[in-house]
């Protein structure tokens, strides 16, 4: 079984099947362009430009995750659903996301990466529009897998995306804007959630789309995809934009041109070829990491936030999950500003450990709350550190274990297989997710204690993950970091 790459013999790339076109004309770096131009000539404010517009796509995906906690009590009582329906609903999402995480990486790879992103937009404004005018469960789940496809294809192809475009000094910081993005579409599902009954609030679900897909014609595409593609021209017209007119990128080009060059002797991938250490061990790294990250139970907090907060006895559990919401923005902020000053794998060893010490505060403050008689001195003080827990996992999970793995993803991936390769990382996150997604209001029904000690248990593991196996990234260019595997 192979992976066909888009090159053909002879070194002949194919064209892509669909290229989108930017708001500049492609083709010679002489153009028009540099006289109209002037107001992006700093070459981060064109890359900010540029970041800005795809994380509209990361909000669509945070909108998706947030939309299910404020709004269980009113569809299940609306549509008189059960629990395991309103679970299955929750997790179709997930669902969804796995097939299009399949399709991801081929899409991206043929069509480009702007282009994924267009296609991507389609499904998630027509499942917000089919859970807006649900009867019944079926038009419910049917929008649910539309909008889960959706974001599948956003969550491979924005990190590679970014980190593609982005200057090797500021890629960790750009490329946590991809989950600052989640967050702050999570949290203002969590805010409208307060005011908005569930249709209209599916309604505002479309806007992050709608307003992405004009944006995607005013951005250039990805110059590495460009190169691959053997589009020359429009690769250093798209690498001069992004760095600016006034920029040398003459070294840039040689050296991107030289991977290219060097992936392109090989026409087919086979699964057989992973076994080679320059293709497993980022593989593996890749994988590990956005396994572990949902595996800590993220998804099934901030699903099902409302719940644990109402178990945990908080009156008004709405109002705490949407501080939940801001408080994980405030710290992706953080991790924005430090991923490139302290380090991707720091951050990864800090928000680990952090995630595995509040989350044996919230198991231990259940197992004894459910012990004692409520209303002592001792639930009391139960019912806060629960509560204290559940926000400093979500925190410190923001620290880094939220942004990072995408991140280190984006970075590690050799560009010949990284159709196949992100495509299976992708898929495994989303597995992974549902899992959670599915299992998360079981388990809490099962024993809150005992599921935050299976996510505790989950987050030592990733300590000793990162410790022994993730390398250092920052400040190295993305052929550099993919020749150190070899």
């Amino acid at each position: 079984m192979s992976f066909r790459d888009d090159e053909t013999e002879g070194g002949d790339l194919r064209k892509p099947f669909l290229h989108t076109g930017s708001w500049y004309r492609m083709g010679s770096r002489q153009s028009s362009i540099v006289g109209s131009t002037q107001v992006i000539r700093d070459s981060s404010i064109s890359v900010v430009a540029c970041v800005l517009v795809v994380a509209l796509g990361p909000i669509q995906f945070g909108f998706t995750s947030g939309y299910s906690s404020p709004t269980q009590s009113a569809i299940t009582e609306d549509l008189s659903l059960t629990v395991s329906e309103f679970s299955l609903f929750g997790s179709l999402s997930n669902v969804g996301a796995m097939i299009g995480a399949i399709a991801s990486g081929q899409i991206a790879e043929y069509i480009g990466r702007k282009g994924s992103l267009m296609i991507a937009a389609m499904p998630n404004i027509i499942g917000w529009l089919a859970i807006s005018f649900a009867k019944d469960s079926s038009f419910l789940y049917m929008g649910r897998l539309l909008e889960g496809f959706g974001v599948g294809i956003i969550s491979y192809t924005v990190p590679m995306y970014i980190a593609e475009i982005a200057p090797q000094n500021l890629r960790g910081s750009l490329g946590s804007v991809n989950q600052l993005s989640v967050t702050i579409g999570t949290m203002l599902a969590y805010l409208l959630g307060l005011f908005v009954q569930w249709r209209a609030l599916a309604v505002l679900g479309i806007l992050p789309c709608t307003i992405l897909i004009p944006g995607l014609f005013f951005i250039p595409e990805s110059p590495r995809w460009l190169a691959k593609m053997s589009m020359m021209d429009e690769f250093e017209t798209s690498l001069q934009v992004l760095r600016g007119f006034d920029i040398d990128i003459s070294v840039e080009v040689n050296e991107i041109k030289r991977s290219v060059a060097s992936t392109s002797r090989r026409t087919t991938i086979r699964f057989a070829d992973l076994k080679q250490r320059r293709f497993w061990l980022p593989l593996m790294i890749g994988n590990g990491l956005l396994i572990l990250q949902q595996l800590s139970g993220i998804n099934g907090v901030l699903f099902y936030s409302s719940t644990i907060f109402k178990d945990a006895g908080v009156t008004s559990s709405n109002v705490a999950t949407f501080g939940l919401g801001a408080t994980q923005v405030i710290a992706t902020i953080v991790t924005t500003w430090m991923a490139d000053k302290a380090g991707r794998r720091l951050l990864l060893i800090v928000s680990s450990s952090g995630m595995t010490l509040s989350l044996l505060v919230v198991a231990v403050s259940f197992f004894v709350k459910d012990a004692v008689s409520g209303g002592s001195t001792l639930y009391n003080v139960c019912c806060m550190l629960s509560v204290a827990g559940v926000v400093a996992m979500v925190v410190t999970f923001s620290l880094g274990m939220g942004a990072i793995p995408w991140v280190i993803m984006s970075e590690i991936l050799p560009i010949s297989i990284k159709g196949l390769a992100g495509s299976i990382a992708t898929l495994a996150n989303w597995f992974s997710a549902w899992v959670v997604t599915m299992t998360a209001n079981m388990l809490l029904n099962w024993s809150t204690g005992g599921t935050f000690t299976i996510y505790m248990l989950v987050a030592a593991f990733t300590v000793a993950f990162v410790t022994v196996w993730v390398p250092e990234t920052k400040g190295r260019t993305l052929e550099e970091i993919q020749r150190s595997f070899r």
